[in-house]
């Protein structure tokens, strides 16, 4: 079974970094969910799926999983610009947008 680590994505809902300094260790899905045909739930066989791990750093986790004998897959998280923003850019004198009201 195959581990993938990553560093989580920022929630498209706040812009904050919250949530997305750790690395996060998670298995990938060994067998696909099943529908339940009584109740209708989903469900799988699979228990790994559910083991989310977090780690300080990469270093961290690529060193569990190598003690424990896991395969894994590392995605490096991409890199964003950040460009700051202030209100009073709006009314500036020397604007190069148009003003769109």
């Amino acid at each position: 079974m195959v581990a993938r680590i990553y560093k989580p994505a920022k929630t498209a809902m706040q812009q904050g970094g919250a949530g997305t300094r750790e690395w996060v260790l998670d298995y990938e899905p060994a067998s696909p969910r099943e529908i339940e045909p009584l109740m209708g739930w989903t469900s799988s066989d699979d228990t790994r799926s559910q083991v989310r791990m977090q780690f300080a750093t990469l270093e961290e986790a690529v060193a569990y999983a190598t003690r424990h004998g896991i395969a894994f897959r590392i995605d490096e998280p991409q890199k964003t610009e950040i460009k700051p923003k202030a209100y009073a850019d709006n009314f500036k004198f020397g604007r190069l947008d148009r003003w769109t009201h």
